[in-house]
């Protein structure tokens, strides 16, 4: 059935041309740290990423295509592939790292170590690529028919029209200039607010939008449905729970109540927000672990079912021959690499895992690791239920470490050290299988692109410690500015289970609403999110997928124009979101520095202004979309 006797790569297998090079790889691993440190930014603040792989193609593109004068379809594949481990390891470390740092702010441990970041997600990275690797042969060579790998598909057609690679890098870096330019006057010169909200005083509901162009992009590129899911989740907890809670409680106290602060006097100091954050957060985070786990029961007839036939088919090695595009990394290395990284994170005090937790990692790692690299196949890496998977692992992991009377902060340590390895291992593998699926299609060598990925981990890893001290020293996890929505409520699940004192009826109120949506086949993880996450930042999110909505809704506009339009607006967000998180971390830097461009004590706009930019972010994107085909 799934017989591939008669494909062809792009690049016949006969054939040698640059792929391995010294440029493929110098700009895989400039642009694996740039994604990366922007990727965890934007997932810090909004606790989603976006993938790079596409992004990094089209610049590969410009710079060896139009640059160098260079026609190397395969070198560009290449930067992609190292480029796109960089924000894939990110989502994998700030899901689940940063509660370290959360316990650290309390005063029940230090804040981890760069070693300990760095080591953790280093073997985590390798560990993903490598379990993929014995998987390719039956996920991307046999079940080539049957599993499309939309992203890797998607990069493999961007690549292959290389012809349009100069225009299509220019919207790109246009996406990341100009959203330079509007975070740093929002946030750096701080001339006009970042919020823009309504308070209803009488109602005691709140709306607003954020303004900045990262939320935009996160929009346009998830799309209508999506962001109308969380911006109605915001809609239920700011203009129907809070409303309620002040309605019906004003003067008693919930949670938490040793401060015996009433619910009147909280909204009196700190508005709708306060309720938000005391009480409606802890029913998003109920939602949301409720959400993941329901993903993760749905698709357990197809993980039973992807374990089965992925080790069924692996029987029999991985080579078929010498061809060039049927090499992979040997057998014997794979083995040596996984004993090495198992030990390291076992033996290295800087790891906060026994042997009980590094036989976990290894069982749970290759389990999660093949579910992950065959779901993004089926399905694509953005509707991936790594969320789901990680909080199985944790739910197991705190059970395990705490019936072995580990039951204080380093139990709780331990668990999350264990959750953050499968977490970066599930998010590489299905990142690795993605690109296996591009250089499929494009003729790459797979021993090349494995190790070009694992370069990719070894480069963020060393990167993604830094960014993660630097964003905590500049503002500190669960601020406005980086709430850390995943970490925050993984560190509420560990919590949970140790003994910790949690508001469970708060939290089960969001499970049972989480259960009710499914029931109604509403999508419970977006909806659940737009729960937990401020409103002004899920409004901004939805602005983005009105515009997307508005470009794919027209009646007049032929299917491939359309199409083509839609690619350029995808392109020019990620520039965008690449560009805010860039620009972000240099204010971190400066914040750190005690150096502030603000001028808002000299000049100042007012909520008018913050509306103006929005405006001018809207023009800008519909110029680089809609109206750029028309010029074109």
């Amino acid at each position: 059935m799934n017989d591939n006797k008669d494909f062809k790569p792009y690049i016949p297998a006969e054939k040698i041309t640059p792929e391995f090079t010294a440029t493929s790889i110098i700009m895989g691993l400039i642009l694996a740290v740039v994604f990366g440190a922007a990727n965890a930014y934007l997932g810090l603040r909004v606790g989603m990423t976006i993938s790079a792989s596409i992004p990094s193609a089209v610049i590969s593109m410009g710079v060896i295509r139009v640059i160098m004068k260079k026609n190397s379809i395969l070198e560009s594949n290449m930067v992609q592939t190292i480029g796109s481990a960089g924000e894939s390891l990110a989502a994998g470390a700030i899901f689940t790292m940063p509660a370290l740092f959360l316990w650290a702010e309390e005063g029940l441990c230090d804040k981890p170590g760069l070693v300990e970041i760095t080591l953790i997600a280093l073997c985590g990275g390798i560990l993903g690529v490598l379990f993929m690797v014995p998987l390719r042969n039956a996920l991307i060579v046999k079940e080539h028919a049957t599993l499309s790998y939309p992203e890797g598909t998607a990069c493999a057609d961007v690549l292959l029209a290389g012809e349009e690679g100069g225009s299509n890098a220019a919207t790109v870096f246009s996406g990341m200039g100009i959203a330079a330019i509007f975070k740093f006057v929002v946030d750096g010169l701080k001339v006009v607010p970042a919020d823009v909200a309504a308070a209803f005083k009488s109602f005691k509901g709140e709306i607003g939008m954020e303004v900045y162009p990262a939320l935009l992009g996160v929009g346009y590129i998830v799309g209508p449905k999506i962001a109308s899911f969380m911006f109605v989740g915001s809609l239920i907890g700011w203009m129907v729970i809070v409303p309620l809670i002040c309605l019906f409680g004003p003067d008693t106290w919930l949670y938490p109540a040793d401060q015996g602060v009433t619910i009147a006097q909280l909204y009196a100091d700190g508005g709708a927000s306060a309720i938000w954050t005391n009480y409606v957060k802890y029913i998003g985070a109920g939602a949301i672990a409720t959400g993941g786990i329901i993903s993760l029961i749905k698709s357990l007839p197809l993980i039973v079912k992807t374990f089965r036939d992925s080790m069924r088919d692996m029987k029999g090695g991985t080579t078929k021959g010498t061809l060039r595009t049927e090499q992979d990394i040997s057998m014997a290395t794979i083995l040596i690499g996984i004993v090495a990284m198992v030990f390291i994170i076992w033996i290295v005090p800087a790891i906060p895992v026994n042997l009980l937790g590094a036989a976990l990692i290894v069982v749970f790692g290759f389990f999660f690791a093949t579910v992950s690299a065959r779901m993004v196949g089926m399905i694509g890496s953005s509707n991936n239920p790594v969320s789901g998977m990680a909080i199985a692992t944790l739910l197991i992991a705190t059970i395990a470490i705490k019936a072995t009377g580990e039951t204080g902060i380093n139990g709780m340590r331990g668990a999350i050290a264990i959750g953050s390895v499968i977490c970066v291992v599930a998010a590489i593998a299905g990142d690795t299988s993605q690109d296996l699926k591009t250089g499929y299609l494009l003729g790459a060598t797979p021993k090349k692109q494995q190790i070009g990925e694992m370069l990719g981990v070894i480069i963020a890893a060393l990167a993604i410690g830094g960014v993660l001290y630097l964003l905590d020293a500049a503002w500190g996890y669960g601020t406005a500015n980086v709430p850390a929505p995943q970490a925050a409520l993984m560190k509420m699940i560990v919590e949970g289970i140790m003994g910790g004192n949690l508001p469970w009826n708060l939290v089960f109120i969001g499970v049972f609403l989480a259960i009710g949506l499914e029931i109604l086949r509403v999508p419970v993880m977006p909806f659940a999110i737009g729960l937990y996450l401020p409103i002004y930042l899920n409004a901004t999110i939805m602005i983005g997928g009105v515009i997307r909505l508005f470009m794919d809704g027209r009646k007049n506009v032929d299917q491939k124009t359309k199409e083509a339009q839609s690619t350029n607006g995808t392109l020019y967000c990620a520039g965008m979101i690449a560009g805010e998180g860039l620009v972000g971390i240099t204010l971190a830097i400066l914040t750190i520095a005690h150096i502030s461009p603000d001028i808002s004590g000299i000049v100042s706009f007012g909520n008018i202004g913050g509306v103006v930019i929005m405006i001018l972010m809207i023009l800008l994107l519909l110029k680089f979309s809609l109206w750029n085909k028309r010029k074109a």
